[in-house]
């Protein structure tokens, strides 16, 4: 009996903790509403794809790869790879800035409102910067 409550409560706090990081799941609009972001999870990781930018049909210009160099901003997937620590903080992932073509560390929190700080750095989390994304309802 003290097994089963056992495992009860340990695939209680499991799904708990699942369910914890599916918050950051959603759109949001980007620092200056320049962009907006569909953020989604593909295998206990989150993603986000930049659905809509404020000069339709811009390029991504700025890419180090020639061959990207012609495809839309719209649809390219500029969040990769996050994971959840259970404490309000999705970490270990990348962002790509198509204003210069770069591909940051980063690392996302969520405020009181459901928005969102996104900080890309280079090596230390000291050395970066920070956006404000907020939720589109």
């Amino acid at each position: 009996m003290k097994n089963i409550i056992t495992i009860i409560l340990l695939f209680f706090s499991i799904s708990i903790f699942a369910q914890g990081g599916d918050v950051l799941i959603g759109t949001y609009m980007t620092d200056k509403n320049e962009g907006m972001v569909e953020i989604t999870k593909r295998d206990n990781k989150y993603f986000g794809k930049l659905i809509w930018t404020k000069t339709p049909g811009k390029l991504d210009a700025n890419n180090p790869d020639d061959k990207q160099k012609t495809e839309k901003l719209a649809g390219k997937e500029i969040l990769k790879d996050f994971t959840f620590d259970g404490k309000d903080l999705w970490h270990n992932g990348t962002i790509y800035d198509p204003k210069n073509g770069k591909t940051y560390s980063c690392k996302i929190t969520r405020d009181e409102k459901g928005n969102l700080n996104v900080r890309g750095y280079i090596g230390v989390s000291m050395l970066g910067r920070t956006t404000f994304w907020v939720k589109v309802k």
